[in-house]
């Protein structure tokens, strides 16, 4: 994942308070994606 990518989920992490700085500076890259889909991605099942 490149810089950019990483500092734009990890803010958006960051504003929905669900980790603090420190955590989300010890996650790697699969871990940051796992999290930002699960927050923020919308599923057809989200709709049923």
């Amino acid at each position: 994942m490149s810089k950019v990518a990483r500092d734009s989920k990890v803010k958006e992490l960051l504003a929905k308070q669900k980790f603090n700085e420190k955590e989300m500076s010890e996650m790697t890259d699969p871990q940051i994606e796992y999290y930002h889909w699960l927050y923020f991605e919308d599923s057809v099942y989200d709709y049923m």
